[in-house]
């Protein structure tokens, strides 16, 4: 039974329940493999990048690799907007579910964690993903609210002018534009991170894998990311 329902026509509805669908096949594989023998999470990859890196372009063609949904900034802000698409997600957890997820979520918790802000929607609806099917995570710190030791988690970087030029020309922009957005970007970005988890953006530890982006094509970095997967047993 379906546990999504379309909220609307738009584009991004759209993108929701196709990502959300792709999931539930995800789910359904799941459900076969006797309770016992299940993991505590499923398998899952997390990319965070600054922008201009090419995030998008690599974890699409990820996602499509492995046939699992990807789960990007916007989406993911949309379920974290969405009361209803978070808790039919929810409440299609079992017992044993619920236990998992209730611990997972009090590691999380901060003397400033208000309940149904926006940073506790949207710990629910990745740790409520993850915890029943495969995805692909883009951006929104989901490195950082999954557990640690389970999934892969994948830095991308490239130089600030390389990232320039790539966003002076997707947005047809001039790069003194460019290298302005980039920064206010990932000013917000950053602030995020620092103010919710309290740790450096930028700690190329948060990563298992950093890579490049200005030195491979998105092809070759998704073959990196498949063999680096594998090399963990995945």
């Amino acid at each position: 039974m379906s546990v999504f329902h379309d909220a609307g026509g738009s584009s991004l509805s759209k993108a929701v329940e196709r990502q959300m669908r792709n999931w539930e096949l995800s789910r359904a594989q799941r459900l076969e493999v006797p309770p016992p023998k299940r993991a505590d999470v499923e398998d899952f990859i997390t990319v965070s990048r600054p922008v201009g890196t090419g995030g998008i372009e690599v974890t699409t063609l990820l996602a499509e690799r492995l046939g699992w949904p990807l789960f990007g900034r916007e989406i993911l802000d949309a379920m974290a907007g969405d009361d209803r698409l978070r808790r039919q997600i929810y409440e299609s957890m079992d017992e044993r579910d619920l236990g998992w997820f209730e611990d997972a979520f009090r590691s999380l918790t901060q003397a400033d964690f208000v309940k149904n802000d926006y940073f506790h929607k949207l710990c629910e609806a990745v740790l409520s993903l993850a915890r029943q099917g495969h995805g692909v995570f883009l951006g929104r710190a989901a490195d950082l609210i999954l557990p640690r030791g389970k999934g892969l988690r994948v830095g991308l970087m490239a130089p600030m002018d390389y990232r320039v030029e790539r966003i002076a020309r997707i947005e047809g922009i001039d790069k003194d534009k460019a290298r302005g957005e980039i920064e206010r970007r990932q000013d917000e970005r950053y602030a995020f991170v620092r103010n919710r988890f309290h740790v450096d953006p930028a700690d190329p530890t948060r990563f298992d894998l950093v890579i490049n982006t200005a030195r491979f094509s998105s092809e070759q970095v998704v073959e990196m990311i498949l063999d680096a997967r594998e090399r963990l047993g995945r």
